[in-house]
């Protein structure tokens, strides 16, 4: 018995390690995406959005097809319930997708990264206005704190951070409704149900482009066909560590680990590409990080209390 009791915290130790790498593996990929979609140049936004969804849908089934997964997927479409809230999910997500990918074609790197930041604010948010959650005085310190940003933001940009505030709500519902859902739905089948619902519209904007700009599949290189349909797997990968991830850390751990993706995606933008970053943005995106910080500090906080009462 000496033997298993001191192998056990090793073995914890090694899972913690695992969840560690794949979540940050996770997020590092979705911090240089604003890299990948700008290497898939000359294609337009439109076209490389509805790429992303056909070649998801196509990855998907290739790895369904080898884990031998279909009749757990089979099951799914015979819930009503799961069938239609993961077409919602997926009505959410395609304008989270699109408006990242028109974000990052245009020159907005930055205020994308801006959306990721403000996400955990909306998140809570979203809490109180949906599941009646309360606050306590830190967290609503955390919310005015932002809410003070995106006005320092609006006057800094001459119109409110709209880029950042769609992907910030959009993507935020769609963790809410992902929640609600819960463990019933596996990462692979709950984005191929997603990207099952969004084929149609790929499709028809897919013919769209074609009947005015033009495709560019197929068309500029092999090397630009092959990211374009490697766009399927950078979107699957990075999903499928998450949910690795989330299986071996604490809640606390990702919460803190999610940060990485959009200060990844701020130095891309503000070091690499050069957008703007005049005195006024630079006040809002600090106020933003106050506001993680404080928000952050509660979560800390909150989770060692449970941590005491539970011993």
């Amino acid at each position: 018995m000496p033997d298993s009791g001191a192998g056990a915290p090793a073995s914890t130790a090694a899972l913690d390690r695992g969840g560690l790498l794949y979540a940050v593996g996770a997020y590092v990929l979705w911090g240089f995406l604003p890299v990948y979609f700008i290497s898939l140049a000359p294609s337009g936004p439109f076209e490389v959005v509805a790429a992303r969804i056909v070649f998801s849908l196509v990855f998907c089934a290739i790895l369904i097809t080898a884990t031998r997964s279909w009749r757990r997927l089979a099951a799914l479409f015979s819930d009503r319930r799961i069938l239609f809230t993961m077409g919602l999910a997926g009505l959410l997500i395609y304008i989270n997708w699109q408006t990242y990918v028109i974000a990052t074609l245009s020159g907005h790197v930055v205020e994308a990264a801006l959306g990721y930041f403000i996400n955990p604010i909306v998140t809570v948010f979203l809490g109180v206005l949906v599941l009646r959650e309360r606050l306590n005085v830190t967290q609503w310190v955390a919310v005015g704190i932002s809410l003070a940003a995106v006005v320092v933001l609006a006057v800094g940009y001459g119109q409110p951070p709209w880029i950042a505030l769609v992907l910030a709500f959009s993507f935020g519902t769609y963790g809410l409704i992902k929640k609600r859902v819960g463990p019933r739905v596996d990462a692979v089948s709950g984005l191929t149900l997603e990207t099952a619902w969004l084929t149609p519209l790929a499709l028809v904007q897919l013919a769209v482009v074609g009947a005015t700009t033009g495709l560019t599949f197929g068309t500029v290189s092999g090397w630009h066909t092959a990211l374009l349909i490697g766009s399927g797997i950078i979107t699957a990968v990075p999903l499928l560590l998450f949910a690795a991830a989330s299986r071996r850390l604490p809640l606390i751990a990702l919460g803190f680990i999610q940060y990485f993706a959009p200060v990844i995606q701020f130095i891309v933008g503000v070091f690499i590409l050069h957008e703007p970053m005049p005195p006024e943005r630079w006040i809002g995106f600090a106020l933003v990080w106050l506001a993680l910080i404080v928000l952050s500090a509660d979560l800390v906080r909150g989770a060692r209390a449970r941590r005491r009462s539970g011993r």
